[in-house]
C-alpha cells in the first residue's frame, strides 16, 4: 500500500541557464545610442537657433504673437512665417503665387514671400526632428538601461518535487 505523501516544493535562486552576456550588451549599446541622440538632438537644435538668430529677423508689429521680438525659435519661426503669408496675399489681393498672371509685378514679392515662409516652415520641422530625435534618446536609454538591469536581475526558479512511495 502506498502512502500519499504532498508534493514539496522549494524555492532555489540560480543564475540564469543561458547567458546574459549579450543581453546586457544590448542594454549598454541602448543607453550608448540613446545618449548619442539626447546629444544630436540637443546640438541641431543648437545650430538651427543659431542660424535663425544669426538672420535678425524681428516679428512686425501687426502678427498674431511676439511682435517686435526676434525669431529665435520654433514658434517665432511660424509666427513669422504666417505673418510673411498675411502680408504677401495683402499685396496680391488675396491671390497666391500660382493664382498671378506670369507678367504680374507682384508676382515677384509673392514668390520671395514664399521662399521666405518655405525657409522659415523647414527650421520649424528641424526643430521638431531635433526634439523628436531627442525624445528618442531618452526612450532608448531608458528600455537600455531597463534590459541591462533585468538582464542582472538573479532568476528565482520554483521546483516542485512529488513523491511517490
Amino acid at each position: 500500500m502506498s502512502e500519499d505523501v504532498p508534493p514539496t516544493t522549494a524555492d532555489a535562486v540560480e543564475p540564469p541557464v543561458k547567458s546574459v552576456g549579450l543581453v546586457k550588451a544590448v542594454g549598454v549599446l541602448g543607453i550608448i545610442g540613446g545618449i548619442l541622440l539626447i546629444v544630436v538632438g540637443v546640438v541641431a537644435w543648437i545650430g538651427v537657433t543659431t542660424q535663425l538668430t544669426a538672420e535678425n529677423i524681428t516679428i512686425p508689429d501687426d502678427a498674431a504673437a511676439f511682435q517686435g521680438q526676434q525669431v529665435m525659435g520654433p514658434v517665432t519661426a511660424y509666427v513669422q512665417a504666417d505673418i510673411i503669408n498675411h502680408h504677401a496675399l495683402e499685396a496680391s489681393g488675396g491671390k497666391t503665387y500660382a493664382e498671378l498672371d506670369q507678367d504680374d509685378p507682384v508676382r515677384a514679392t509673392v514668390m520671395q514671400a514664399s521662399f521666405l515662409r518655405a525657409s522659415l516652415f523647414t527650421s520649424v520641422v528641424a526643430y521638431g526632428v531635433a526634439l523628436f530625435a531627442a525624445g528618442m534618446g531618452v526612450l532608448a536609454t531608458l528600455f537600455g538601461w531597463a534590459i541591462h538591469r533585468l538582464a542582472s536581475v538573479p532568476v528565482v526558479v520554483k521546483r516542485t518535487t512529488l513523491a511517490t512511495g
